[in-house]
């Protein structure tokens, strides 16, 4: 279905989508030099000149695969009254003790409309347009590569001499993850200055970025020094973000933000002292009523600042990943 119709019907779900890509890219990127802050999420090249970085490809292709994710997981939901499960491997034998059954995710139908939506907002055809429909696929094809099979087993008395297996669409937080080790390994494309501004550079940009799997992230830029803030660039620099020290549930990316956010970019560690308020002591009351008490516990919290006489290992080392 295209068209106007298809607009009104699918719109709400590719909104929903896009949003919940935004809020994964804040999340991946929560302890990074660069954040994904609000002036990088715009979705097309026209109307003005963007940046072509590996932050602009995981921004194309986490906002692609949230609106396919949404719109897969609304169809099997049974929002859309012309979508539903996929069955069309039913029956099929899918490996050795199992076959295709059940009520698979229709990522087909996410993937359609996704692309029928989100790479109608790319009009150019220059190199930067190239990229960003390549990352859009990129987001595509994480979310089909990240799908999980669930499997039912049936036999006499519990046994399981068969079993019947579907697809099913995983937390979008794992696609989030996955498209957070592409960025790092993403590629870098050399164009010659120009291309694109004839037929024979479009055709030399078409093979150019066909000759790289669209399972993997591209940029054309390197990324500027997000460390810095730069007003120009909307930039804010890393001064007064704040990093984490301590923690039982931190990973190893975590613990080492400040050293990331502070250290490395010449900044020095703050520590400052506040008090926070939270319900405790939450009692259920018959009936119906949940009465808690307000509890304030002091907490340590540590930000990036400007060192008065950097240290000689807090020096800012340039060229290191954001």
């Amino acid at each position: 279905m295209t068209g106007p119709k298809a607009y009104l019907i699918y719109s709400s779900s590719v909104a929903a989508g896009a949003q919940s890509g935004i809020e994964e890219c804040k999340y991946q990127f929560a302890w990074d030099r660069w954040n994904c802050p609000e002036r990088a999420l715009q979705l097309s090249s026209h109307g003005g000149l963007r940046s072509a970085n590996r932050e602009t490809a995981f921004v194309h292709a986490i906002s692609s695969a949230g609106v396919m994710y949404t719109l897969t997981r609304n169809c099997s939901l049974g929002d859309f009254d012309n979508c539903g499960c996929d069955d069309s491997r039913n029956g099929q034998l899918g490996g050795q003790g199992w076959l295709w059954g059940g009520c698979s995710d229709n990522v087909g139908f996410g993937e359609a409309i996704s692309k029928q939506f989100v790479d109608a907002l790319e009009t150019g055809q220059d190199a930067r347009a190239a990229m960003n429909l390549h990352n859009n696929e990129a987001g595509r094809k994480a979310v089909k590569g990240t799908m999980k099979r669930t499997c039912k087993c049936h036999g006499v008395s519990g046994s399981c001499t068969t079993q019947t297996c579907w697809l099913q669409l995983p937390e979008f937080r794992e696609v989030g993850a996955h498209l957070k080790e592409k960025y790092h390994a993403a590629l870098k494309v050399d164009l010659l200055q120009g291309a694109g501004n004839s037929a024979a550079g479009r055709g030399a940009i078409a093979d150019t970025f066909r000759s790289i799997s669209t399972r993997e992230l591209v940029h054309l830029e390197d990324s500027p020094d997000y460390c810095l803030e730069n007003k120009t660039l909307g930039l804010l620099g890393t001064e007064g973000r704040e990093c984490l020290r301590r923690g039982r549930a931190l990973g190893r990316w975590e613990r080492r933000s400040c050293r990331r956010l502070c250290g490395d970019c010449g900044l020095a560690v703050e520590e400052r002292r506040a008090e926070t308020v939270s319900s405790c002591n939450c009692k259920f009351h018959w009936c119906c009523a949940v009465r808690c008490e307000q509890c304030r516990r002091r907490v340590t919290k540590y930000f990036c600042s400007r060192a008065e006489r950097p240290r000689g290992g807090a020096a800012h080392k340039a060229g290191r990943k954001p």
